[in-house]
């Protein structure tokens, strides 16, 4: 049998960054359309792992109860009508099951502000991460409020054994320079104030986890995977705390 007729084969995870590491040096129309039949296979077996993981992740986090896998997956295409980098495809599987944002229809999975708990599949670069990227400027500054108002719950989150083994803290990638005006900082004793104006310096609250390609190509990978969604739930109940009780709307 013809190793790329496998679209009636169900994928393994292998399959997957087999086929990703290979469109990584093939990035174009030519060898994805020759492979079409291998990338669906891939696809089928991505959406059905992650209606496993949302089945799992539902019993550890009950606002994500009747997502679909299709709400929370990106599609494989690029957009670069406005981007240097003209590659077609993007090199990596992605889902996001997240819980939908109050009053605003379809906003669940990869659509919603809310903290998630995203699965990334490349060669080399797999991970997990939860909390909240990319927020609006409201978002943003009632976060870096409620952080201050509440850094002892924060600290008491992050001193948990399971937050440490997997997080230790938040993200760093993208942080300011300096700590952001209008923070009130003097009533908080050594050594939490310094601990308070590094997280007020973030630009995004997200924490993450790599993972190696062996864990996640392992017969236990979800198990794993759910394990670490547990650990990393408290946090994102923190955080989308905040983002209800400021009844935070997306921008237009």
């Amino acid at each position: 049998m013809d190793r790329f007729i496998t679209s009636m084969l169900e994928a393994t995870i292998k399959d997957i960054l087999d086929f990703l590491s290979e469109l990584s040096e093939h990035n174009n129309r030519e060898w994805f359309q020759a492979n079409k039949p291998r990338y669906d296979a891939c696809r089928k077996r991505f959406e059905a792992l992650t209606q496993e993981y949302i089945d799992g992740l539902t019993k550890i986090d009950s606002t994500l109860q009747g997502i679909a896998p299709k709400q929370c997956i990106w599609r494989i295409y690029r957009d670069v009508r406005f981007s240097a980098d003209k590659r077609p495809y993007k090199e990596w599987f992605g889902t996001f099951p997240a819980g939908p944002m109050r009053d605003v229809p379809n906003s669940a999975g990869k659509h919603s502000m809310r903290g998630g708990y995203y699965l990334h599949l490349q060669p080399g670069h797999c991970m997990f991460a939860g909390g909240i990227w990319c927020p609006s400027p409201d978002l943003l500054t009632a976060l870096r409020h409620e952080i201050v108002a509440n850094y002892d719950e924060v600290e008491a989150i992050m001193q948990q054994p399971s937050w440490r083994k997997f997080f230790g803290d938040f993200d760093t990638e993208w942080m300011l320079k300096k700590v952001p005006a209008g923070y009130d900082l003097t009533g908080i004793d050594e050594p939490h104030a310094t601990r308070v104006a590094e997280w007020i310096k973030r630009k995004a609250y997200t924490f993450s986890t790599l993972l190696t390609d062996e864990q996640v190509c392992a017969p236990d990978f979800m198990q794993h995977l759910l394990t670490i969604a547990q650990a990393a739930k408290p946090m994102n109940d923190f955080l989308n705390y905040t983002f209800e009780e400021y009844n935070i709307k997306p921008e237009r």
